[in-house]
């Protein structure tokens, strides 16, 4: 009977991952928290300044949109959060 042929084949190696980990820059987690702090800041004082009938000039103006400003910044907060190292 005839041998059959052997395939050479490549072995197969993994990719080499970094050696050293992957840092964050100095700016994100000053951001992040900033933003939070922003959103969260900007709705409160909105909601105080609508139940006492004071009137700031552009947060009337803008009415119920202070509230998506408020949430936006919360959530570039959360964004920035996911790249956190």
């Amino acid at each position: 009977m005839a041998k059959s042929k052997v395939r050479k084949k490549a072995v197969y190696t993994p990719p080499q991952k970094s050696q050293a980990p992957q840092v964050s820059p100095r700016w994100l987690v000053p951001t992040m928290v900033g933003l939070w702090l922003v959103g969260l800041a900007w709705i409160a004082t909105f909601y105080v300044t609508a139940s006492t009938g004071t009137n700031v000039p552009f947060m009337t103006d803008l009415g119920n949109w202070n509230l998506g400003i408020g949430f936006t910044a919360i959530i570039l907060g959360v964004i920035l959060s996911t790249r956190w190292r």
